[in-house]
């Protein structure tokens, strides 16, 4: 599954602060090697690079 900018979804990342919290994706890149990363913010700051498989769509009655 594919995201765009201002999805709504909940990084999936035990190695991040943000494990578990629902974000906007800001911005996505893609490498010369066609894999995308995301930039996600949350409430009290952002995560870079984060992968596709890290992050899960945010239930519809999350705000």
């Amino acid at each position: 599954m594919s995201f765009e900018e201002d999805d709504r979804v909940v990084l999936e990342d035990k190695h991040s602060e943000y494990d578990g919290e629902v974000g906007t994706i800001t911005q996505t890149m893609e490498s010369m090697f066609g894999d995308v990363t995301y930039t996600i913010s949350f409430e009290d700051g952002q995560e870079t690079g984060v992968p596709e498989d890290a992050l899960e769509p945010a239930p519809e009655d999350e705000e």
